[in-house]
C-alpha cells in the first residue's frame, strides 16, 4: 500500500514467503485467500491498492513467465485491488515444511541458475509494475561464507552480479520498468556486516575493471556503466539481520546513503534477544531449534562478538561455559510481540532497533519499499502464534503503519 511519508512516498508491504506452498497454484490460492481478509482488517486502507511483496521459488516463476499464466495473474491482480512492486528471489527451492538451513542459498551467484532465475524474476516484474513505478527484487547476499574463502569464489559472484546489472538495465530500455537487484546480507554469509558489504561495494563491485566489464557488456561509456551499477544493485536492508549483528540501523542506513549504495528495500523484522543469558532459559529457547531453518546466534561478552552458525552449537557452548553475555538469535518473531508482557517466556526481542528504524524513516526516507517478513510463523512455539496468519499478517502491518504516520 502507498504510505505519504516526507521525504518520499513508500510503499509498504508483507513478504508472501509466510504461506507455504512452492507453485504458482499455491501461491494464486493464499492471495486469493489472504488479501481480501487483510483489505477488511487494514482500516487505513480503505479504497487503496494493496501492493504485494511476491516470493516466486524457482519453479513458481517458471509457471508466472508463461504468457497465458502471466495473463491470468494480472486478472486476479485487478480483482484484488492489488499490485506488485518487489519481489523476494531469495529463496531458490522449497521454504516450508522441509529442512531448509543452508541450502537456502543455493544455488548462491557464483551459479549460473541463480542468473538465469533472477533474470526470469525480473521479467516478470517488469511486466507486473504499475507505470511510474520502480520495481525491487531481494536476493541472496553472495553466497554462504564458507564457500567465498578464495579469491575465485568472491570473483565469480562479481561476474554474475556484473551480469545481472547488465540485464536490468537492457530490461529498463526496453521496458522503461527501473529494477533495482537488492543484496540481502545475513549472519554468516558473504555479506554479513555493514563493513563486509561496504566493502564488497566500493572495493569490488565498483572496482575499475568491474566498470570495465559491465561497460562492454553494454557498449556504453564507464562513466554511464558506473551510474547503472549504481542503479540496479543496492542492498535489500533488514532490520533482523543487523540486529543480530549487534549494529545500529540508522547508522548503518546512514552509511550506506552516504556511500551512494542504494537501499530499494528495507525488511520489517525482529529477532530474538536475550539480554543475559542463563541456565534457565536453555528448555525455553531449544524450542526456536525447529530444524527447519538456520538460527544463527552472536553473543555479546563485553566488547567481543561471538559467532554460531546455528542455535544448537551456540547451545552446547553455553552449557560448556563458553558462551555468556548478550544473544541475538536470527529467528523471526512477530513485531507486535512485546516481550515484557509475555508471560510464558522471559525472552525479548530486538524490536527497539525495529522501533529506531522507523522513526529514522519518518525523517530520512532511506528506501521506497518497506516489506514486513515474519516467514517463521508455522514453527514459533504456541504462545507467540495464537492466531491465524492473515489476523498476524493485519496486526504487525498495522503496528507499522500507526509507528509511521504517528
Amino acid at each position: 500500500m502507498l504510505i505519504s511519508l516526507p521525504p518520499q512516498n513508500v510503499h509498504l508491504t508483507y513478504c508472501t514467503n509466510i504461506h507455504a506452498g512452492e507453485s504458482w497454484e499455491e501461491i494464486s490460492a493464499s492471495l486469493d485467500e489472504t488479501i481480501p481478509i487483510l483489505r477488511k482488517k487494514l482500516e487505513l486502507l480503505e479504497d487503496k491498492p494493496f501492493g504485494i511483496g511476491l516470493r516466486l521459488s524457482a519453479i513458481a516463476a517458471d509457471s508466472l513467465a508463461q504468457p497465458a499464466v502471466l495473463q491470468q495473474f494480472k486478472v486476479q491482480l485487478q480483482n484484488l485491488g492489488a499490485y506488485v512492486f518487489t519481489i523476494n528471489a531469495f529463496p531458490y527451492g522449497p521454504f516450508h515444511t522441509v529442512r531448509v538451513k543452508e541450502q537456502v542459498y543455493l544455488p548462491d551467484w557464483r551459479d549460473a541458475e541463480r542468473l538465469r532465475y533472477t533474470r526470469q524474476c525480473a521479467t516478470i516484474l517488469s511486466q507486473l509494475l504499475p507505470d511510474d513505478m520502480e520495481g525491487s527484487i531481494s536476493t541472496v547476499p553472495g553466497a554462504y561464507k564458507s564457500e567465498t574463502q578464495t579469491a575465485d569464489a568472491q570473483q565469480q559472484i562479481v561476474e554474475q552480479l556484473i551480469q545481472a546489472v547488465a540485464m536490468l538495465a537492457q530490461i529498463e530500455q526496453k521496458t522503461e520498468k527501473c529494477i533495482a537487484l537488492a543484496l540481502e546480507p545475513e549472519p554468516c554469509c558473504f555479506l554479513e556486516t555493514m563493513s563486509e558489504t561496504t566493502a564488497f561495494f566500493c572495493g569490488q563491485l565498483w572496482a575499475k575493471d568491474s566498470i570495465s566489464k559491465l561497460a562492454a557488456l553494454l557498449a556504453c561509456t564507464e562513466a554511464q556503466a558506473e551510474r547503472l551499477m549504481r542503479r540496479h544493485l543496492g542492498v535489500c536492508y533488514d532490520v533482523c539481520h543487523a540486529a543480530v549483528e549487534f549494529e545500529d540501523p540508522v547508522h548503518a542506513m546512514q552509511t550506506l546513503t552516504a556511500l551512494g549504495i542504494r537501499i530499494p528495500k528495507i525488511q520489517l523484522s525482529c529477532a530474538l534477544r536475550i539480554p543475559v543469558m542463563h541456565a534457565n532459559l536453555l528448555s525455553e529457547l531449544r524450542r526456536f531449534d525447529d530444524g527447519v531453518y538456520l538460527h544463527q546466534v552472536v553473543i555479546q561478552n563485553q566488547d567481543e562478538l561471538q559467532r554460531y552458525t546455528d542455535l544448537p552449537a551456540a547451545l552446547a557452548s553455553y552449557q560448556a561455559g563458553h558462551a555468556d553475555g548478550e544473544w541475538r538469535v536470527h529467528c523471526h518473531v512477530p513485531i507486535f510481540w512485546d516481550s515484557e508482557q509475555q508471560q510464558a517466556s522471559t525472552l525479548g526481542s530486538t524490536r527497539a532497533d525495529l522501533l529506531a528504524t522507523l522513526r529514522a524513516l519518518r525523517k530520512q526516507g532511506f528506501s521506497g519499499h518497506l516489506e514486513v517478513e515474519t516467514y517463521t510463523w508455522d514453527v514459533l512455539p504456541a504462545h507467540l502464534k495464537t492466531e491465524s496468519k492473515a489476523h498476524a499478517i493485519a496486526r504487525e502491518l498495522s503496528f507499522i503503519m500507526k509507528e509511521l504516520l504517528t
